[in-house]
């Protein structure tokens, strides 16, 4: 059943080829396999085998059923699924069962996926190895000393070793396509606003958007087209038409013009991750697209600004876990001392740091010198972007400047860690689509990913860019040993 397309799957389901419940006992016969040594899974959906059984039966009275009825999937532990564990991989949030369902989870529920369940993560999103984790921290499916990138390190790390047929992760400064191209897979952070955030338990407002991780084009068009639908349950959701990207997948990319800017190439890229890179430049310009050098001169500040305003607004959005409403909550003699130490015990070093760092630059005094100056440096950012699509239909970049590193040796130096996601953040402040792909295979054997980078809503070029890569470069995207 691996290496079937979700078209393919839902084919073989409908011919009765295989069952759902088989289907879905074939993955979890693979996490009970795999998943003691790669950590991806925090929570097992105990009611899935149930559910895929009432499918079964649905379909043999002959019932009308979605298109992906009884297809397996997962979610990253902080896309809310109604009656299932949602911890943010916090102890802070251990226990809380939310009552209700987000809108993404309603969506691929409506579409007939089933829930497999809940995917480790960098607690609260905040982590590029997800190693800030609580209890699971993720590893590599290609070598498990190393890391899967984060924060959606269980979504890459679960689709990269067959342990689901995807997954869902979240994307604020490159926490979806860093991880994708550490573990070899595909990765789409969507445009701002094109898939709900009702359900998403927030890092950064203004920067988080969910998004599919796949292990081919195909599917990752087919996931977004199911969950970019507009919702009125978000204020920043936008109200365009529901699109169906997998009618962009032509193959057919000549004529494109492809911006290289030479900031993203930089002091700091790997020899090899520059090389594949680079391969993947040669590639599209033997498929007949225009090569254009572009400057995006305002790409050096973008690491500060971006750690700014991301503090500043998780600094805001974790001050409601307090002890008393849900969660986590300590033992203390009076209130005061009930929430020092809640938050004192429930949160990790990694998020303490953030909420400190959001809270001064929030702080009296220093509202205007950093805050306010990383809104109109964003803005900057953000003119780079609009003034480099007047000239090239999408940018090519590496996704992240090295292939995955040992679990461990970044975690004493936080701003060595921050650098990891340097080609991913900017986008996120501008607020287009970008993909990130497998190009490739580093020295030490590693997964490279390149990185397509496109203008607001223009998600369906990128998956048509992309899906000619894959069908010229037919790279695995799963260990040979895991298969």
């Amino acid at each position: 059943m691996l290496g079937k397309t979700l078209k393919q799957l839902s084919e073989s389901l409908s011919k009765k080829e295989f069952s759902s419940a088989e289907l879905t006992q074939f993955y979890l016969d693979r996490i009970n396999r795999y998943d003691g040594e790669i950590c991806a899974y925090n929570y097992i959906n105990e009611k899935v085998i149930e559910q895929a059984k009432a499918v079964d039966e649905k379909r043999a009275k002959g019932e009308t059923l979605p298109v992906y009825a009884g297809i397996p999937m997962a979610l990253k532990d902080l896309i809310i699924q109604k009656d299932m564990p949602a911890t943010c991989s916090s102890k802070i949030l251990e226990g809380f069962v939310p009552p209700f369902q987000g809108t993404a989870a309603q969506l691929l529920e409506d579409a007939g996926f089933l829930c497999l369940g809940k995917l480790s993560m960098d607690e609260f999103a905040m982590g590029s190895s997800n190693e800030t984790a609580f209890r699971k921290k993720t590893r590599n499916p290609w070598d498990t000393t190393k890391v899967p990138g984060g924060s959606s390190g269980g979504s890459a790390a679960s689709v990269a070793a067959g342990l689901t047929t995807f997954a869902l992760g979240s994307d604020t400064g490159g926490s979806i396509r860093q991880p994708a191209s550490l573990c070899g897979i595909t990765g789409m952070k969507p445009t701002y606003g094109r898939v709900s955030r009702f359900g998403l338990i927030a890092f950064a407002s203004s920067l988080d958007q969910i998004g599919p991780m796949t292990s081919n084009i195909s599917d990752n068009a087919a996931v977004l087209s199911v969950i970019g639908k507009y919702d009125k349950k978000d204020s920043t959701s936008l109200n365009i038409a529901q699109d169906d990207y997998s009618k962009y997948l032509t193959g057919d990319v000549k004529g494109m013009k492809i911006g290289v800017p030479k900031e993203y190439f930089a002091e700091g890229i790997a020899a090899d991750v520059r090389e594949c890179v680079n391969n993947a430049i040669k590639a599209y310009e033997g498929m007949g697209c225009e090569i254009i050098e572009i400057s995006m001169p305002h790409t050096e500040y973008a690491v500060a600004t971006y750690y700014i305003i991301a503090t500043a607004e998780a600094s805001s959005n974790l001050g409601r876990y307090d002890g008393i409403r849900f969660g986590y909550r300590a033992d203390a003699d009076n209130l005061k001392d009930m929430f020092y130490e809640s938050r004192s015990q429930g949160f990790g070093d990694e998020v303490k740091r953030r909420i400190m760092l959001g809270t001064y630059v929030l702080s009296a005094g220093y509202y205007d010198a950093y805050y306010i100056k990383a809104q109109k440096v964003r803005t900057l950012i953000k003119q780079d972007f609009v003034n480099a699509f007047e000239k090239v239909d999408a940018i090519i970049c590496p996704t992240s400047p090295t292939t995955a590193f040992k679990a461990g040796e970044k975690m004493s130096d936080p701003l060595q860690m921050y650098l990891s996601d340097i080609n991913t953040i900017s986008l996120n402040l501008y607020g287009g689509c970008g993909l990130s792909m497998p190009c490739g295979f580093g020295a030490d054997g590693m997964p490279v990913g390149v990185q397509l980078l496109g203008k607001y809503f223009d998600e369906g070029r990128l998956y048509n860019l992309a899906y000619a890569f894959e069908q010229q470069a037919k790279l695995p995207t799963m260990p040979e040993k895991l298969k």
